[in-house]
């Protein structure tokens, strides 16, 4: 290699937005130290593979990646879920230099400076202070822990990631500050269990300005709505104290909109699933929500076909879905996991089934989410533009989170720029999208 050509690394991230966050860390130390990014990687030194350990068919997904990595440069550095048990990989690909698991960022670049060093320049400068982001400029991904204390019988998040481990919240006001200064307009809040934020810490106060603040849930989701961004909650464990933020949401401190991983309405179900089973009290919370903060979205996940569920716990579930009028859903067929406890249950449904029901189930929320958004027809709503096109622009509501909800549709009299927030006169709604026209700037 040229001594004065700058290193290249190619980057595949794969998995969740948690996952996407790992990447950008390591990225940003790379970068810092004088690495350059490739787009190809044949143009590259080596390949850094970010995996995905979930599902079995995200580890296929990850071994594809892994495979096309080596095939092309030959020189692969894995990370990430997939690599907190190696054995699969290093049974496919032996050569590789190096495999971590997940958040072992000092390993890969260790295993990244032993391939290819650095080069040593004191002068080097290439690092914004929010570091580099994978997201587009106008949101980011923010990462408020580690780790998941919950034991469901399907996931093997804790044995890949371990038990909870929270960060001090001044630690992530000041991250999420450097992020809105540099130009981001909407802060997504991730974890595997956000609302369980700082139950670890015992909610310690940490210095944030002025003040301190605690490790809580409810105080952190506070402090960023003073931020001046949308700030949006993801993967929220209803919790008792999840009732509280709904008063932040009427105030506009953050986005009217809460994803909660609901995964089945049956009780009997849930038992299986090792998942709290009061979803007769979750209506009547959902209720109150609803009236308290009338804008309210919900979005959710849902597995059809767990092992044991009846016909009739599908029908209840398909019940709980109407009466509980979800927003957004996404919904998977039960997939067993080498290490699951499921995977030994009794009552295995067979492909067949679990591919009826999961039809059944998105035809059902379509309609619920048709005749949720043909209310917003006549309204309007802000609006961040994603993608601009010569006519019609692309944006999302304050109910739509990026990748995983529906988008807006937007005709203007005026060029739009991407992560502008409009106001827009809502003209149409179909099963998942809104239609409309620039209103206000």
């Amino acid at each position: 290699m040229n001594q004065a050509a700058a290193p290249k690394v190619s980057f595949v991230s794969l998995g969740c937005p948690k996952a996407l966050v790992d990447s950008e860390r390591i990225i940003t130390r790379l970068r810092a130290e004088g690495y350059e990014l490739a787009r190809k990687h044949d143009g590259a030194d080596l390949v850094i593979v970010n995996t995905c350990g979930f599902l079995d068919s995200a580890k296929k997904e990850s071994l594809g990646a892994i495979g096309e990595a080596m095939a092309a440069n030959g020189k692969v550095i894995v990370t990430g879920c997939m690599g907190a048990e190696p054995e699969q990989i290093e049974a496919a690909y032996p050569n590789l230099l190096s495999i971590t698991g997940p958040q072992q960022y000092e390993s890969v670049l260790d295993a990244v400076h032993r391939a290819l060093p650095p080069l040593h320049n004191p002068h080097l400068d290439l690092v914004p202070a929010q570091g580099i982001k994978l997201t587009p400029r106008h949101y980011a991904y923010l990462k408020i822990s580690e780790g998941c204390n919950n034991r469901c019988s399907f996931c093997i998040i804790p044995k890949l990631r371990g038990d909870l481990v929270s960060r001090p919240a001044g630690e992530v006001l000041r991250e999420a500050e450097k992020l809105v200064k540099a130009g981001v307009k909407e802060l997504l809040v991730v974890s595997q269990d956000t609302s369980a934020y700082g139950v670890d810490l015992k909610y310690a106060e940490s210095p944030w300005q002025d003040r301190s603040v605690r490790a809580r849930f409810y105080d952190l989701a506070k402090e960023l709505g003073e931020l001046g961004a949308w700030v949006r909650l993801q993967y929220v464990y209803p919790y008792p104290h999840v009732d509280e933020v709904i008063e932040l949401m009427t105030q506009g401190k953050v986005l009217p909109y809460l994803d909660i991983p609901f995964q089945h309405a049956s009780p009997d179900v849930l038992k299986q699933m090792k998942r709290p089973a009061a979803q007769d009290k979750t209506l009547a919370r959902i209720k109150r929500w609803r009236e308290q903060c009338p804008e309210l979205t919900l979005r959710s996940t849902f597995i059809v076909g767990f092992p044991g569920e009846t016909d009739s716990d599908f029908a209840y579930l398909l019940d709980w879905l109407e009466q509980a009028e979800i927003d957004r859903v996404g919904a998977f067929k039960y997939e067993a996991v080498r290490g699951a406890t499921s995977n030994a249950l009794q009552g295995q449904v067979s492909d067949e089934v679990k591919t009826e029901r999961w039809n059944a189930l998105m035809a059902r929320q379509q309609k619920i989410s048709a005749r949720r958004l043909k209310r917003k027809v006549g309204t309007r709503q802000q609006v961040i533009i994603d993608e601009v096109g010569p006519t019609v622009s692309k944006g999302r509501s304050k109910a739509d989170a990026p990748q995983i909800d529906g988008s807006v549709y937007l005709t203007s009299r005026r060029p739009l720029r991407v992560g502008e927030i409009v106001t827009a006169k809502i003209e149409r709604a179909d099963a998942y999208d809104l239609h409309g026209t620039v209103a206000g700037f």
